[in-house]
């Protein structure tokens, strides 16, 4: 059963964009005997193949176009991630004064004893939610990894039993329609300049992240970056117990004691960093962050018992598909995909952790980021840089006269091939893009993917 006011149950509900949270988000709401119409102004195969599901469960579904005024009759909106918020459907829903709301608002509304933690960021929740949904599932605990992670929470809250834990990722995007989020425990991994092709300003971006803690009370956990002072400031003002994670600060909640190379949780030994089979500082702090939030989120889940199966969960986790991972090595050389890298801080963090020669393909569809950030660690660890798609002529524009740079158009073959030519043995072939995928490929998935099968042997 939803819990939804009487008001958005008497009318018609439109679903606008039909990607997979659409489709979940509409097909929960026709098991519960709702009127629902679902529009995309795609025509894609995925799309029509969704919409031809909801025909099938009694919804009435348009591809190519929306119905505005239909819409504007609608008693609520319910809005997919990916739909940017001038589009003309959202536009014509606030001009008639529709609620719009995301696919995870009618979801959260479907599992009222969910114990949910949160996770968003600019970068790192990805992999700090997978690994709160993992170290959840290690202490025994029935959890699932749900929201801009890849599942939608709808389809969990379809299941004939849901799980009681869910490790929930929330972009802004998802943040800035969901006024019901009021996490277990929510953590903020970093905060930095992103999607300021969809935000006017870098303002707007962070006060999206903020609504995380739009319901605060003084129940609420929250687990915050305590290196990253636009993060601690952003959650300041939120009521509740505030927790953070360190790389250099001794005496955070959790920390990483370099010294003696040992993860720290709660003022405790946890894990030493060379049994965590992750690339990276960056990715001790998403393990901070994540072991932390289960620790905090019951007092059964930091018991000693508990303890060693955390760590233990630790070390079994690896890195997931497109983010630091290693696609394999040939020749000597090591090719590396970190296609999720779609911004300028992604990247730099990339780069920070190589430790060999790097030749790093740059490029995509251009997000208004600068790229001058990348200039320090590309001296310091970069052999060259291939600039390839949309946003080629900005990059060689940025970082010309840093290391070589090589620009070329959009043929990924040809910049395949290139990286292959300048590669030497004991180099690094790093993708990791700063940029969106979509000039050249439907999603960074399918661009990691095609690195992967050009990169190791050259097979076409």
């Amino acid at each position: 059963m939803i819990t939804l006011p009487e008001k958005w149950r008497s009318g018609e509900i439109a679903i606008i964009g039909l990607g997979k949270s659409g489709v979940a988000a509409a097909r929960l709401l026709r098991r519960e005997g709702l009127r629902v119409y679902a529009s995309d102004s795609a025509s894609s195969d995925g799309v029509r193949e969704g919409a031809k599901a909801l025909r099938a469960e009694g919804a009435d579904a348009d591809i190519g176009s929306h119905d505005l005024e239909r819409i504007s009759r609608a008693s609520l909106v319910v809005a997919s991630p990916g739909v940017p918020p001038d589009a003309s459907a959202l536009e014509r829903a606030h001009e008639a004064r529709v609620p719009v709301v995301s696919e995870i608002e009618i979801a959260l509304r479907a599992l009222p004893e969910a114990k949910v933690i949160a996770v968003t960021g600019t970068n790192g929740k990805t992999t700090t939610t997978a690994l709160v949904g993992h170290l959840l599932r290690a202490i025994g605990l029935d959890a699932i990894d749900a929201g801009n992670i890849g599942t939608p929470l709808a389809a969990v809250a379809m299941e004939r039993k849901p799980p009681r834990w869910i490790a929930l990722e929330l972009s802004s995007f998802q943040l800035h329609d969901t006024p019901g989020i009021a996490p277990t425990v929510g953590v903020l991994t970093n905060l930095a300049p992103d999607h300021l092709d969809r935000y006017a300003t870098v303002e707007e971006y962070y006060a999206d992240k903020k609504l995380l803690f739009r319901n605060a009370k003084t129940i609420s956990r929250w687990v915050v970056n305590g290196d990253d002072r636009a993060a601690i400031d952003l959650a300041r003002e939120a009521v509740g117990t505030h927790k953070h994670f360190s790389l250099r600060q001794p005496d955070a909640d959790a920390t990483y004691d370099r010294e003696n190379d040992m993860l720290v949780v709660g003022g405790s030994p946890l894990l030493p960093r060379r049994e965590l089979n992750l690339f990276g500082d960056h990715n001790v702090a998403n393990a901070l962050a994540a072991s932390l939030a289960v620790m905090i989120a019951d007092k059964g889940n930091a018991t000693p018992e508990a303890r060693a199966r955390i760590g233990d969960g630790l070390r079994t986790f690896h890195a997931l598909k497109h983010r630091l991972e290693i696609a394999g090595e040939s020749n000597g050389v090591m090719w590396i995909n970190d296609s999720k890298a779609t911004n300028v801080s992604s990247t730099l963090v990339a780069i920070q952790g190589m430790t060999r020669p790097t030749i790093l393909l740059l490029g995509g569809r251009h997000k208004g980021e600068p790229y001058r950030a990348l200039v320090e660690p590309l001296r310091r660890n970069g052999k060259a840089v291939v600039a390839y798609g949309e946003a080629a002529p900005i990059i060689e524009q940025d970082l010309r006269g840093v290391v070589p740079l090589e620009r070329l158009g959009s043929d990924f073959d040809e910049v395949i091939a290139r990286a292959r030519a300048l590669a030497s043995p004991g180099d690094v072939v790093l993708l990791s893009p700063a940029c969106s995928s979509y000039d050249m490929f439907k999603n960074y998935e399918e661009r990691g993917a095609t690195f992967k099968r050009l990169a190791v042997g050259g097979r076409q």
